[in-house]
């Protein structure tokens, strides 16, 4: 990622790709609490500099709310598996496996929020 940094910059989509993909690497090992400002800076730069509705966008919105699912924070994950799964659904269309991978996230984050008593 350093190298990334220094010859392509911050905002650049393969230093972000990056960034986002050490996140992956801490969450997959466990360190959540290190994943999440890794994940929240992939989303904040790409929602500037791709814009809210880019594939790459909506796939680091996926990732931090599955980073909040996996620390049992189904509140803060929902709208951002609800805006992922609208905006994916308009971009890629409804039947695009992104847009499935979104759905299905949801639905399942759903059944977790009715079972405990949030509609």
């Amino acid at each position: 990622m350093p190298g990334s940094r220094e010859t392509q910059g911050d905002d650049h989509p393969e230093t972000l790709t990056s960034i986002n993909n050490l996140g992956a690497l801490l969450k997959a090992s466990g360190c959540l609490d290190e994943a999440e400002p890794l994940y929240v800076e992939a989303l904040k730069a790409r929602r500037y500099v791709l814009g809210n509705s880019h594939p790459d966008t909506l796939t680091s919105i996926n990732n931090l709310a599955s980073l909040y699912q996996a620390s049992s924070r189904f509140q803060d994950a929902h709208p951002l598996l609800v805006e992922a799964s609208r905006e994916a659904k308009k971009v890629l269309g409804h039947d695009h496996p992104h847009t499935r991978i979104f759905r299905a996230n949801l639905t399942a984050l759903n059944k977790v929020l009715r079972k405990q008593g949030n509609p």
